[in-house]
């Protein structure tokens, strides 16, 4: 491999930010994204069988049509479109739909699929400040074209919820296309785990949504949720979509089972109860996320403390990943705490002994 590739691995590892892969066995979860523990449900019933191909070739199915046409039911929409993951979806999206003469605009804390995807786009883009309308509206005045604009709907990095239906209300002031990416909220929030958009009855307001089942509904894959001519678009002109062999159909049939599931609705109940445990015993100026969201963010700062703090945890067998530049600002460097319906009082009784004895002399 050639020096400067060396070079930028060293300079990780000098910095302290060089990444490694791990495995945490029988340590008590508060790290993944399985927020409503579905990733254990079962699915025996399910016989694997292989794509074959792409969508459009072999890789075509039964599953896969009856699971989309269920799936835009279900979240009441007119289409939907299943991608191999969360990724691929939004590379396809906004590397096809906004076109030469466009403009995007995205919030700065958008997910990096979003952003790469819109490198690949020949559209015009530009960032607005995070979760700030203001900045937002600057933005939407001086840009051309037909404008494209990307939220999350719940910040996957800072635990944070948008005001969605402020947010639209500007774009349709100015003409814009909404597109929330719901990958995190998806499962956790709204009726049935329908979703922010769904819960504000925004879904024939907003252009497009993405939903992923590799998080709260432990499976795999995603879906682009719009009309009917947008999903027809995507399938023509989506590369993502088009040049990848397909999901296998009991994939499919996974997915429709989770988010049909009878058990989302007492998880998530059960995850508001320990997010909300949580809150009661450990309030610190340092958690810069909203009250309700399974993803709870301590903002430490310091690269040096981040690792130290993580030490400790991962010593009592409590499985946590630090979060660094370049996936945050530096000098943001944090802890990022993902909780659970499986999680017991007894669990994060001792992650806030840990947590507190640590940042009080920190």
């Amino acid at each position: 491999m050639k020096d400067a590739l060396l070079n930028k691995l060293n300079n990780r590892i000098n910095e302290g930010t060089y990444r490694s892969l791990s495995i945490f066995k029988d340590y008590t979860d508060f790290y993944s994204n399985d927020y409503l523990g579905l990733s254990n449900s079962s699915t025996n019933s399910f016989v694997e069988k292989g794509a074959t191909g792409s969508r459009l070739i072999s890789g075509n199915c039964i599953e896969a049509q009856n699971t989309e046409k269920e799936i835009a039911s279900f979240f009441k929409t007119e289409s939907a479109l299943m991608y191999n993951s969360g990724y691929d979806a939004n590379i396809g999206f906004f590397s096809c739909i906004p076109e030469r003469g466009d403009t995007i605009i995205y919030d700065q804390l958008i997910h990096a699929s979003v952003r790469d995807g819109i490198r690949m786009s020949f559209a015009n883009s530009i960032s607005f400040k995070h979760n700030d309308v203001i900045n937002l509206e600057s933005k939407l005045k001086i840009s051309r074209g037909t404008v494209y604009v990307a939220i999350e709907g719940l910040y996957s990095m800072d635990g944070d919820i948008p005001n969605i239906q402020l947010i639209l209300n500007i774009c349709n002031k100015y003409g814009a296309y909404l597109i929330v990416d719901e990958a995190h909220s998806a499962g956790v929030y709204g009726e049935k785990g329908m979703g922010l958009v769904s819960d504000l009855g925004l879904e024939k307001e907003v252009f497009a949504r993405l939903i992923t089942f590799g998080k709260a509904y432990g499976s795999h894959g995603a879906v682009f949720l719009g009309n009917q001519n947008l999903i027809n678009y995507l399938i023509n002109f989506s590369r993502s979509f088009i040049y990848t062999t397909a999901l296998p159909s009991n994939t499919y049939n996974i997915n429709l089972s989770r988010i049909k599931s009878l058990l989302i609705t007492e998880r998530q109940k059960k995850l508001q109860s320990i997010i909300s445990y949580f809150r009661s015993i450990y309030n610190s100026e340092r958690l810069i996320s909203d009250i309700s969201s399974p993803i709870q963010i301590i903002q430490i700062g310091k690269i040096e403390e981040v690792k130290l703090l993580t030490q400790k945890l991962n010593e009592r067998q409590i499985a946590i990943k630090p979060i660094y530049s370049p996936t945050v600002p530096i000098g943001k460097e944090r802890i990022r705490l993902c909780f659970h319906s499986f999680n017991k009082e007894s669990e994060v009784n001792l992650l806030v002994d840990i947590l507190n004895k640590f940042l009080i002399h920190n």
